[in-house]
């Protein structure tokens, strides 16, 4: 093409792949047709053109899989709209199951599969046989079949996106290296390439491999490193069945797919090699890797037992190519937190192809409308935090993170690469008395506590793991007595100037305008009446505020203050997260314990719940908020750095008087579970509404000046029953054998599915298997409809009978924590 560069563009996209092809495609389909692609050198030239071509469908949560059965869905159709083949075919896939608990797991996700229409049968090693008659299956104990799963030839799809985009106005530049992304007063302008500058409105990155660098450039993080990835292709096999579905093998990390008679095999082995650390050659273009056959060898191994016919089969291609991979092993997608009008969409973890389409679509209407029309919280480029762009962490963390897609994706599991990364000021005393160390985010949490001569360590199934007894014990101390939670991962916000309450009561739907030392729980909803943020603001003095909120969304709830805060107001916001560890004190008797501690009066008269004062323990001045995320009476201790080792050594000192007991994040999580606290980011997100999520008493109507969503809560609240309610559930075995529920269970009404669960925990105060989530009636969720049902809750394929509820099942009218 002619490399005549336009002077401006509505949106410029920087990278050739098959996401970038996707965005430019969605972008010119929705009107935006002055769109601009941009390519370092030829289209599919960096990871595309050698990805095997996978095209699945469930993914880890709902959303995620509805934008996966989209690109199923558009490659179906793509080659008849554009003229360009895309090897398309649907042959489905089978993953085979060696234990029993990968059954479980692929049986869980099948359930989850039913709530949202997918196609998937769970299938015996008998079915699994008729489908592969091929396959020794020695060891399989199950597996599941997806009927609509495919696969894609990824240079053919690719070129087939780019001649849809074409077709609808957009230019597609090859050879055409971006040099700089041009930035003004925060914003992204437009981008200087080898042939000239372009202005425009909006960039995106979507530059694979090279995003982390390119992102660096200008501020902008973008975590992820390139490992090579391998697989091998086999000569023509006479005997390999042409229909044959896509296998996956997880645990044995290979998978298997049949291409043109031809037998491909490869690998997400538990051990990966990084690439690239040292940067990415200039020249690089469809550039294969050196080839590492001691590597590959126990995988082949492996795939020759499973497979017989490749002992006598020649392998014509032993390929090793790089591919960019994540922390989390979850992709970018969305508006930078660093820069406005700068998109991300990157870092796809090795499942590019298959979510490609979704990817686009979401990206695009995000674009065009300044907001992504549905939650994507997991893959929002908001999530991170600046560290995890250091070379280093990425380096050490992609070891790790390839393998984790075939890994078993046990609850709780915990990362073991790049660990001790953040720590609180109390860390090493912690681990000296039993901490098991989770990790969220970067930070070292205690999630357990393992009692004198018990290894702190995990050994995870799908039901009760090792640390169930301890957990339980935690939670009767917390019942009976006082725990201490280290608490000092949450996030905190310093917000001052004159301008500060007029900002936040704006952003905030509960009113925020109250007396110094009041502590307000609010909700931050943007226009759609949807849930941003969740999250609790004090306030120390009339022109500023502490906002205190949880670990992971450190960066998204900062990056929406920001946003929010109008041009030229006298309102600064500071995270002080660092140098404010929280310690808290729950229990019935962590009112002596405190009041033995500081001297004051804390009886509800005195210090009501709700409030928050300065208080002295020790040498130390701190601040105690009366608040609680696990239903009981007690205090959050908010305490300068330096003073934190001073104020713990004081409360064990003490403590011991009067019973106290550490405890750990999975205790927190049981018992705000029985206590119905929703979890931003699994019980609540922007698609959920206060109203809907059973957080109404929170929205001040009233307040002058109103609040971001009114209008359109208002709307809502017209109607008296909503269509969708969160609500609470618990099963009727409560046994020890009752199973958990974790997350995406189906719900049944009267034997159809009306929702599923967001949340689920033991609770150990009950002694009950619990859940929360939510359902759906057109006519409205009323406690009516919900007395009158027969309930159920899917879990690994079979149903449960189960109590459903609006209330908490502990504790519900809230008398412990304001005892």
């Amino acid at each position: 093409m002619s490399k005549s560069l336009p002077a401006r563009a509505d949106v410029v996209i920087v990278g050739g792949g098959i996401v970038g092809t996707s965005i430019a495609y969605h972008l010119a389909k929705l009107g935006i047709r002055n769109t601009v692609l941009l390519e370092r050198k030829q289209l599919t030239c960096g990871t595309t053109w050698h990805a095997a071509g996978l095209v699945g469908q469930l993914r880890a949560s709902r959303n995620l899989t509805e934008l996966a059965k989209y690109t199923t869905g558009l490659f179906e159709g793509l080659e008849t709209e554009t003229g360009q083949a895309t090897g398309f075919k649907q042959n489905g896939s089978v993953s085979v199951a060696l234990t029993e608990g990968r059954f479980e797991e692929l049986k869980r996700g099948a359930s989850m599969a039913k709530s949202f229409g997918l196609e998937v049968n769970v299938i015996s090693v008998g079915e699994i046989k008729e489908r592969l008659p091929h396959y020794n299956l020695d060891g399989a104990v199950g597996g599941v079949f997806l009927p609509k799963d495919g696969q894609v030839n990824p240079i053919d799809v690719t070129q087939a996106l780019a001649a849809g985009a074409r077709m609808n106005g957009a230019q597609i530049f090859e050879n055409s290296k971006v040099t700089r992304i041009l930035t003004k007063d925060g914003k992204a302008i437009g981008v200087e390439t080898i042939d000239g500058t372009i202005y425009a409105d909006k960039v995106v990155i979507a530059a694979g491999m090279w995003s982390r660098e390119i992102g660096r450039s200008i501020g902008v993080n973008i975590p992820l490193h390139a490992a090579e990835h391998f697989y091998i292709v086999t000569e023509p096999i006479e005997e390999l069945p042409r229909n044959m579905p896509v296998v996956r093998v997880p645990d044995e990390c290979t998978y298997y797919k049949e291409d043109a008679g031809k037998l491909l095999i490869g690998a997400f082995e538990p051990v990966a090699k990084p690439w690239g650390t040292e940067g990415i050659a200039e020249d690089h273009s469809f550039e294969t890797l050196p080839e590492d056959m001691d590597h590959f060898e126990p995988i082949l191994n492996d795939a020759v037992l499973r497979l017989p016919m490749l002992e006598k089969a020649g392998i014509a291609l032993f390929f090793n190519g790089p591919e960019s991979f994540t922390p989390d092993d979850r992709y970018y997608l969305g508006e930078a937190p660093e820069i406005k009008d700068l998109y991300v969409a990157t870092g796809f973890n090795s499942i590019g192809i298959q979510s490609s389409g979704g990817a686009g679509l979401v990206l695009s209407q995000w674009i065009k409308n300044g907001h992504p029309p549905m939650d994507v919280n997991g893959v929002d480029i908001r999530r991170i935090h600046p560290f995890q762009s250091v070379r280093q962490y990425v380096h050490d963390r992609t070891v790790e993170s390839l393998g984790l897609l075939y890994a078993m994706h046990w609850p709780y599991r915990q990362v073991e690469t790049a660990r001790g990364v953040r720590r609180s000021a109390i860390h090493d005393k912690l681990v000296s008395l039993g901490a098991c160390m989770g990790e969220v985010n970067g930070w070292e949490r205690p999630n357990w506590y393992a009692p004198r001569g018990v290894e702190p360590r995990y050994e995870y199934s799908y039901g009760r793991q090792n640390w169930w007894p301890y957990a339980d014990a935690e939670a009767k101390a917390l019942q009976s007595k006082v725990v201490m939670f280290d608490q000092s991962s949450f996030s905190k916000y310093l917000v001052q100037g004159k301008d500060a309450v007029k900002v936040l009561n704006r952003v905030s739907a509960n009113d925020i305008d109250v007396a110094e030392g009041r502590i307000v729980y609010t909700q931050w909803c943007n226009e759609r009446g949807g849930i941003e943020a969740d999250l609790t603001v004090t306030r120390l003095a009339p022109d500023k505020f502490m906002v205190v909120t949880g670990c992971a969304p450190q960066t998204r709830d900062f990056a929406w203050l920001k946003t929010n805060t109008p041009d030229g107001a006298h309102c600064i916001a500071t995270d002080v997260t660092s140098g404010l560890p929280m310690f808290a004190l729950m229990g019935p008797n962590s009112r002596p314990l405190l009041q033995k501690l500081s001297g004051m009066d804390l009886s509800t008269e005195a210090f009501p719940f709700g409030t928050s004062k300065e208080m002295e323990i020790g040498y130390a001045r701190v601040r105690a908020s009366r608040i609680t995320y696990v239903g009981e009476l007690g205090w959050e201790l908010y305490i300068p750095t330096e003073f934190a080792s001073h104020v713990f050594e004081r409360i064990l000192e003490v403590g011991a008087d009067f019973g106290l007991t550490l405890a750990g994040m999975h205790t927190m999580n049981n018992c705000r579970v029985e206590k119905a606290y929703r979890h931003w980011g699994h019980d609540i997100s922007d698609e959920d509404t206060p109203l809907e999520a059973g957080l109404g008493f929170v929205l001040a109507w009233d307040k002058q000046g109103g609040f971001i969503g009114k209008e359109t809560l208002q709307r809502q609240r017209e109607r008296k029953v909503q269509p969708k309610r969160m609500v609470c559930l618990a099963l009727a075995d409560g046994s020890d054998k009752a199973p958990m529920m974790y997350h995406e269970e189906p719900i049944y009404r009267d034997g159809v599915i009306v929702g599923s669960t967001t949340s689920g925990a033991w609770g150990h105060r009950i002694n009950a298997s619990l859940g929360m989530g939510y359902v759906k009636n057109d006519a409205g969720v009323s406690k009516e409809w919900i007395e009158a049902g027969k309930w159920e809750v899917e879990i690994a394929w079979q149903r449960y009978p189960a109590k459903v509820q609006l209330q908490s099942f502990y504790d519900p009218k809230g008398e412990r924590i304001k005892a």
